[in-house]
């Protein structure tokens, strides 16, 4: 299939750049893929969709305060440092801006944060460029005695996407840019489609019967760029680690066994259960790994009943994603995925991260 098909334009007025008052006071938009109907609703309807005995897989990723700020003690340029994945011990991946020349050997001031407490001793990092992968993602080493991770708590910026534009930053981010079942610290971008839970919500779809599990991926960055190959199959898919526990994988065969429904929330959790079910048989197995799986029309799913996300970007992996969901094994799952985002768009529906949610059942 071609790139262009997935493309598709949006007035940026809808492109939210707040998340609502409360998390669940989203906007829904339902597919019915047997039907090829569409319902607009509201998300605290969602249970309406739901039978009792239904399995979410939550992904219980939790995004890091990843965007550093630091400057060249060589010459004084500001960077900007994003956090991507640990390397080997001491060194971490990250995304420098400007980048381009950056040169190993390059010593980095990590600027703390203005609001932290004065004479905090981690305030004082110098972290040193070490090499430059292929991507342009740059190898930093840290000292020693620094807990990166502890660093960023303190001292870095939740990194919004690039479409969130504000002038002022929104001090909620910290809290609403990540779900509240977040606790596996490692993405540099939030699962979405998981926050429009709160607790409360939860709560209820537990005590009605519906079943929640979890797995871990890490969202990187690599989720919001779009495909630039004219041809789908030439496009080279960005890699997410992941991690599936023993009892996800018991409750997940518990309702495959039991003709229960497998429900993704959000288009990580699917690419976790999918990539491992590919590499066995159809079957989940415990462990953690590496997934570069790349889920277009027409591929076919091995667990996954239904589908709660968001609406994506044009020309993204995401966005061919529930196309190929819209319609197992076919083509024709991108026409009903566009016909519904026109539908969503006529009705004024909030796209992208911070937007509303759609459900494939």
């Amino acid at each position: 299939m071609l790139t262009a098909d997935f493309d598709y334009s949006l007035p940026k007025d809808l492109i939210a750049q707040h998340p609502t008052t409360a998390r669940s006071a989203s906007r829904l938009l339902v597919l019915d893929r047997a039907s090829r109907s569409t319902t607009p609703t509201v998300f605290a309807r969602l249970p309406d969709f739901l039978r009792p005995g239904d399995l979410l897989v939550l992904n219980n990723s939790r995004v890091i305060p990843a965007r550093l700020r630091a400057s060249k003690i060589d010459g004084g340029g500001q960077v900007e440092m994003l956090l991507l994945e640990p390397g080997d011990p001491g060194t971490w991946w990250v995304l420098l801006r400007p980048g381009k020349r950056v040169r190993p050997g390059t010593r980095l001031q990590l600027k703390p944060n203005p609001d932290s407490r004065l004479g905090d001793p981690s305030a004082n990092v110098i972290a040193t460029v070490h090499g430059k992968n292929a991507d342009g993602h740059c190898l930093i080493g840290f000292p020693p005695d620094i807990d990166v991770l502890a660093f960023a708590e303190t001292h870095g910026e939740m990194p919004l996407p690039p479409y969130i534009s504000r002038s002022t930053p929104d001090i909620t981010d910290r809290e609403r840019y990540q779900t509240v079942y977040a606790s596996t610290p490692g993405s540099a971008a939030a699962p979405t489609a998981g926050l429009h839970f709160d607790r409360e919500f939860l709560g209820a779809l537990r005590a009605s019967g519906i079943h929640t599990c979890e797995v871990t991926l890490h969202v990187g960055v690599g989720t919001f760029a779009p495909v630039k190959t004219e041809q789908l199959e030439d496009h080279v898919m960005h890699t997410e680690r992941f991690f599936v526990p023993e009892d996800t994988v018991d409750l997940v065969h518990q309702a495959r066994d039991q003709g229960r429904r497998v429900i993704a929330i959000g288009t990580t959790s699917l690419r976790v259960i999918e990539s491992v079910a590919r590499q066995n048989n159809g079957r989940l197995v415990a462990g953690a790994g590496r997934t570069q799986i790349f889920l277009h029309p027409p591929s076919r799913f091995h667990v996954t009943d239904a589908l709660l996300t968001n609406f994506h970007l044009p020309r993204s992996t995401l966005l061919m994603l529930v196309s190929a969901f819209a319609a197992p094994g076919e083509t024709h799952g991108r026409e009903l995925v566009m016909d519904a985002y026109r539908l969503a768009t006529e009705l004024g529906f909030r796209f992208f991260s911070y937007g509303d949610a759609m459900l494939l059942v």
